[in-house]
């Protein structure tokens, strides 16, 4: 039986809280990122697959359209809410406080929770809003005050947007959020926040469009192992300590992306994947430091 999420491992937040270590990612779930009940019913039937197959950490974002649809799978799952640990992120439109109280509403009334377990800056955003990403720091930090938010943190945040928000507000994230897969380590970033005590979630886990699953090294580890490329590259980031959020629509590579629990690379192994990295140039997706996307 494939290992579930209740056996996996849960990263300690520097705020006390817990994490589990493999989530289920939803962006790119459905056709479209709008708000129509097609989509809530599409985005809604995945996340239950993924539900069912054993994970119990969510990862959604107001950007992506998904929020709906992750509400209603967990409303109608059967599972405590208590059980399912749900994140979500602020859409680049909502930067403004005021915008950012209004949507964390909508978020809220979508997820049809009244406490979210972790809620993110999804960009830094350091060209537009006069630079000024802090105060849309400080203004998601207040969330936790109200009692509607267990966690805060950022996503994207590259080591100068980190320094800026701890020294302006005195308040650290609990998580960065940031891209990070064997082509691309993120050193940088990884080591910022190791000195910070902020956790690294890694989205696009397995790299984008699955060109790293070819990868001959972790073809030839994969084949050791008799796992697949995606479970080693899981494991790797397991290993680690990252947290991680692979996402499949297919119900059977959810299965084989949660069963992670029950192997370990050797030092040589690690090693070997850790020696794929390309540095920046293995960066796929926007640079935050100039990113002014939706």
């Amino acid at each position: 039986m494939p290992t579930t999420q209740s056996a996996a491992p849960k990263i300690t937040l520097k705020d006390g809280a817990t994490i589990p270590q493999l989530g289920y990612g939803t962006l790119a779930l459905q056709p479209d990122r709008d708000v129509t009940d097609e989509n809530t019913e599409l985005a809604a039937k995945t996340v239950s697959q993924a539900l069912q197959a054993g994970y119990r950490h969510i990862d959604t974002a107001q950007a992506y359209g998904t929020e709906p649809g992750v509400g209603k799978a967990i409303a109608e799952s059967g599972i405590a809410r208590e059980e399912i640990y749900i994140t979500s992120k602020l859409a680049n439109a909502n930067h403004r406080p005021d915008d950012l109280k209004r949507s964390f509403d909508q978020t809220m009334t979508y997820l049809g929770v009244d406490r979210i377990d972790l809620f993110l800056v999804h960009w830094p955003l350091p060209t537009l809003y006069d630079g000024d990403y802090v105060a849309t720091w400080k203004a998601v930090t207040e969330l936790i005050s109200d009692g509607r938010a267990r966690s805060v943190g950022v996503s994207n945040f590259q080591p100068a947007h980190l320094e800026r928000i701890i020294a302006e507000t005195g308040i650290t994230p609990a998580v960065n959020q940031v891209e990070l897969h064997p082509y691309f380590a993120n050193t940088a970033v990884v080591e910022a926040c190791a000195q910070q005590g902020i956790a690294v979630e890694a989205h696009s886990p397995l790299g984008h469009n699955n060109a790293e699953l070819g990868e001959a090294t972790l073809q030839q580890i994969a084949t050791a192992r008799d796992r697949s490329a995606a479970q080693i590259i899981l494991r790797w980031h397991m290993q680690h300590g990252h947290i991680a959020i692979p996402k499949s629509a297919r119900p059977e590579r959810m299965a084989e992306n949660i069963n992670v629990f029950d192997f370990h690379l050797t030092t040589e192994q690690m090693a070997a994947i850790d020696a794929l990295d390309k540095g920046e140039s293995g960066r796929v997706g926007p640079n935050p430091d100039t990113y002014e996307g939706v």
